[in-house]
């Protein structure tokens, strides 16, 4: 479930480019007003905006709220204001550079496999490249094999299962995972190619069957980004809910808050299911997303971010 609260009555693209217009034109500009226009409307919307607003005034309104706003606040508003694949390339391009893998594996795992295939689409429109050439350009090792395996299958996303084969394939993960063969090429094509229902099954067959869940037996150098990867593609695949929630908490509670991973998360599923992730951050944590971003962030920045977390108090 979303959290993003748009009203019942919008006003059209017009009035809303106008709005903004006079937000921004003059010596000063209006954050808070235009927080409370573009927090407050769906991508459909937002795109209509950007139209209005570059027919009425000639200019791309993301350059020209480049030039009003700074910091943690315009990265966040500029990634809002994407189109929501045209994002997500972004966000793995972006990731690419900085070596954050685990941006790419989210990417990889978490969408859908038409969504993934949109994303590569609007990556290679944005940048003349696949997303698959760049993984292999930047990366390197058994990190690459995971990566390129993860952004480059097509998977199957029906809900049929094959008992058998989950029985196997657990019993496969075990066997690889107690020889600390992490970087086994059955595992990799294990991972990569199997439904997430069926990897599901999978996971827990291996629970059942070996005592454990999969990601602690993935224990070893706390520096090996392979290992870090694979730990985050088995809890992206089985539970994304679960990996959202761990990843906010990380990002808010870290000594240096990790702003990059918040303003991630929150913009990327404030219109699809940040509302779960919200409630199960508090059933595990006892404190709400809302009082931890308020606590730990501050000034435009922290008033977007409540906003798009529906909080009220923004």
């Amino acid at each position: 479930m979303a959290t993003l609260l748009v009203p019942d009555q919008v006003p059209s693209a017009v009035e809303d480019a106008e709005i903004i217009r006079n937000a921004v034109k003059g010596w000063g500009t209006d954050e808070k007003t235009l927080i409370s226009v573009l927090a407050h409307r769906n991508a459909a919307q937002r795109k209509q905006i950007k139209q209005a607003y570059e027919e009425l005034y000639g200019e791309n309104l993301i350059k020209r709220l480049e030039t009003e706003i700074s910091g943690n606040f315009e990265k966040a508003m500029y990634r809002w204001l994407l189109d929501p694949i045209d994002r997500e390339a972004v966000l793995a391009h972006v990731a690419l550079k900085n070596g954050d893998y685990s941006v790419i594996v989210e990417t990889a795992t978490v969408l859908s496999p038409d969504e993934l295939l949109e994303v590569k689409r609007a990556y290679q429109f944005r940048y003349k490249r696949s997303l698959e050439e760049d993984v292999a350009t930047n990366t390197s090792g058994d990190i690459r094999k995971l990566l390129v395996a993860l952004v480059g299958v097509y998977k199957y996303n029906g809900v049929e299962i094959d008992a058998r084969v989950a029985k196997h394939e657990a019993t496969l993960l075990n066997d690889m995972i107690a020889g600390k063969a992490f970087n086994h090429e059955e595992l990799i094509r294990i991972l990569s190619t199997r439904s997430k229902e069926q990897l599901r099954a999978t996971f827990n067959n291996f629970r059942e069957d070996h005592g454990n869940n999969i990601t602690k037996r993935i224990v070893g150098d706390p520096t090996d980004e392979y290992l870090a990867a694979l730990r985050t593609t088995v809890r992206c695949l089985r539970d994304p809910m679960k990996y959202f929630v761990k990843a906010l908490s990380s990002a808010i509670k870290r000594a240096e808050s990790d702003e990059d991973t918040l303003t991630r998360i929150v913009v990327t599923r404030a219109e699809k299911d940040l509302e779960e992730i919200k409630e199960q951050y508090y059933k595990r944590y006892s404190t709400s997303v809302d009082q931890d971003v308020a606590k730990e962030t501050s000034g435009h920045y922290k008033g977007f971010l409540l906003a798009l977390l529906g909080s009220e108090k923004h």
